[in-house]
């Protein structure tokens, strides 16, 4: 199991809405601000929410690496975060941003259009079935 750095500098109220996994992560959903395209899931700990808050670039935890990245810092793809919501269960993150290139690390603008396995199309589910 990982752990995260525990000392974190978020606001208090926010803090205590989350609900974190045992390591002490949410998911962080990354969706293109005026398009709704999915681009990309990552982890947050308290620390990278709070730092994704009050620098408006998006800063995630990496559970390969045990260390925090900020989007784009390698890659120049970065990141501007135009808002943040919590999901009904406070247990995923919500960041909308402004994608500068590709979202995902192969190069992708995201990280959900290699492998498609089911369409609407392909189910036979209709608008009126829905």
């Amino acid at each position: 199991m990982t752990s995260t750095p525990s000392r974190s500098s978020l606001d208090p109220e926010i803090a205590a809405r989350l609900r974190r996994s045992p390591d002490g992560l949410v998911p962080a959903i990354a969706q293109q601000y005026d398009t709704g395209e999915v681009l990309m899931l990552g982890w947050m700990d308290d620390e990278a929410l709070h730092r994704t808050l009050t620098t408006g670039r998006c800063t995630y935890w990496s559970r390969s690496r045990q260390e925090y990245w900020v989007k784009g810092d390698t890659s120049g793809h970065f990141q501007w975060v135009k808002s943040v919501a919590l999901d009904c269960d406070a247990d995923t993150v919500l960041v909308r941003v402004d994608q500068v290139g590709a979202a995902c690390h192969t190069g992708d603008r995201t990280c959900f259009d290699a492998d498609v396995l089911l369409t609407t199309a392909d189910s036979g589910v209709t608008a009126q079935d829905q």
